[in-house]
């Protein structure tokens, strides 16, 4: 039985009309070039003769062709692949966009160095190819190439015939270029993203001060929970380090390669909250531009770490509960529905648990996130983590002062620091050392009384207020001379004052000098009189 003629084998007739909506919708009916080239290749082939066809771009700055992909009868592949040009050829693409005629037949591909450099399968003597060249914006410079088995198998009415679908390969092409350049860049976030939280373990580190002293059993708590997909309310004091423990769950987790997202509740206006932790869509209120993921959103496939829960707006908590019952968010002015998966943490410093009872706080809510309670002790109850954490913060204050080596600590100074209370936990703790190392001049550092805010005998404040400061060189010239009076003004020696404060004799003679103290026989002189 003889096989029926395909369309070029007979007197062309055709829908031109027709044929360039039918290429369109196979090459723009799918992102993937592979798809795209593999179904424009079977419709192609019923009107020009065709073996393979192959989607090139221009690099310029390579001297190269870049094959994207290729598809023959066998089925579709992607290249990638970079081919050196010939310097006959790069100037042949380097003023395309000047030709007038954007399609070549090239019946004898030996001939034409161009050909030979890009199509190298087979003899160039055995097959025939056509260019369809492809001008697009930013000074890109694309091909496709069509290739034929056997000598003088293209025409003038199939060139014509392939100049109709320029637009359209030319679109397939420039959005397989963005295409690969959003890959590009989510594997170059993804990159990112890992090294960065290799960063922030390798500066915070994977070890939790006092977890084997003052946090031992809330490390169990962890250890417990971490596993698992339930909801963790931390509590505690401000300070007592609750960012800590929620990073510790999220990285003993099964989510750890997984984002985490941190929210403090207490720091987005009230008027933002929402749109910050749910998103909105462009439109939604005046400013809203373009739409925008909130961070539940961000946070899908890894863990989110509400600071401050306590301060959520009556609102947001109704949003918050229907994302812990459903695993679903909307963003404000949107009507879809959008399913999240995320781990919550929540932290606080307040009693939700009154303000549920007094209806300052959803009781459904308070219910839903007490799954798991951590109450994290404050520092006053575990002191004897005191000393690890000045030698830790030493080490990271010096570090970031570009301190060459963390100095020592003078005799008596981690005494001084374990009979106070702190009431502002690790934090204060932290601010206290920084500032030691601030004044400190290359001595043994000491934590004088100006250091560390002494409670009043007696007399109780409001939280927030201060009593009158007072200037830094007068707290030092008092707390200079009541030693003095201890020394009888003696400064060197086993019992002299600069032992006693923890600093050279020297540098404490010179400090005094500055600040007008005597010391020595004038000072018992003056004490006589």
């Amino acid at each position: 039985m003889e096989r029926p003629r395909r369309a070029f084998e007979r007197p062309m007739m055709i829908d031109e009309n027709d044929f360039f909506r039918q290429v369109t919708t196979r090459v723009c009916g799918s992102l993937d070039i592979k798809t795209a080239l593999a179904r424009a290749f079977q419709y192609l082939q019923e009107f020009i003769p065709l073996d393979a066809m192959g989607l090139h771009l221009y690099e310029p700055d390579l001297d190269a062709m870049r094959t994207i992909a290729r598809v023959g009868a066998s089925g579709s592949f992607v290249f990638d692949k970079m081919t050196p040009l010939h310097r006959q050829s790069e100037k042949k693409f380097a003023g395309v966009e000047k030709l007038t005629e954007l399609v070549k037949i090239v019946n004898h591909p030996e001939r034409d160095q161009l050909v030979k450099t890009m199509i190298r399968h087979g003899k160039p003597s055995s097959y025939s190819v056509m260019l369809l060249y492809l001008v697009m914006e930013r000074d890109k410079v694309g091909a496709l190439s069509l290739r034929a088995d056997g000598k003088e198998k293209y025409r003038a009415d199939h060139a014509r015939l392939l100049s109709l679908v320029a637009e359209p390969f030319t679109i397939a092409l420039d959005n397989a270029l963005k295409h690969r350049e959003l890959s590009n860049l989510k594997d170059r976030l993804a990159d990112d993203n890992r090294y960065l939280q290799k960063e922030l373990r390798d500066i915070y580190g994977d070890k939790i001060i006092g977890e084997n002293t003052g946090l031992k059993d809330i490390m169990a708590m962890v250890r417990q929970v971490a596993p698992l997909n339930s909801p963790v309310l931390l509590l505690g004091e401000t300070g007592v380090g609750k960012d800590v423990i929620a990073n510790a769950i999220h990285y003993s987790s099964h989510r750890r390669s997984g984002p985490f997202v941190k929210v403090n509740c207490g720091a987005i206006p009230d008027t933002l909250l929402d749109s910050e932790l749910f998103g909105h869509e462009k439109g939604a209120f005046t400013g809203a531009g373009v739409q925008k993921r909130g961070r539940f959103e961000r946070a899908h496939g890894g863990t989110i770490f509400l600071d401050e829960v306590g301060e959520l707006l009556p609102q947001a908590q109704v949003r918050m509960l229907r994302v812990l019952q459903d695993k679903e968010i909307e963003r404000i002015g949107g009507a879809k529905t959008i399913q999240i998966d995320i781990r919550l943490i929540t932290a606080t410093n307040k009693n939700l648990e009154e303000m549920a009872h007094s209806n300052q706080f959803r009781r459904d809510l308070w219910f839903r996130l007490n799954v798991f309670p951590i109450l994290i002790p404050p520092l006053r109850e575990r002191k004897n983590d005191i000393p690890v954490f000045v030698d830790y913060f030493l080490f990271k204050k010096s570090k970031e002062m570009k301190i060459p080596a963390p100095p020592k600590l003078a005799a008596g100074s981690i005494n001084q620091l374990l009979d106070y209370d702190w009431p502002g936990n690790v934090r204060e703790l932290e601010n206290v050392v920084e500032r030691a190392l601030i004044m400190n001049r290359g001595e043994p550092l000491v934590f004088i009384d100006s250091l560390i805010p002494k409670e009043s005998d007696g007399i109780s404040h409001p939280r927030g207020v201060m009593e009158k400061p007072r200037l830094l060189d007068e707290v030092v010239s008092n707390h200079i001379r009541q030693v003095l009076q201890t020394t009888n003004g003696r400064v060197h020696g086993p019992d002299g004052a600069a032992r006693i404060l923890g600093i050279n004799p020297s540098t404490l003679r010179k400090r005094m000098s500055k600040l007008g103290i005597d010391y020595g026989r004038r000072f018992r002189q003056a004490s006589d009189h």
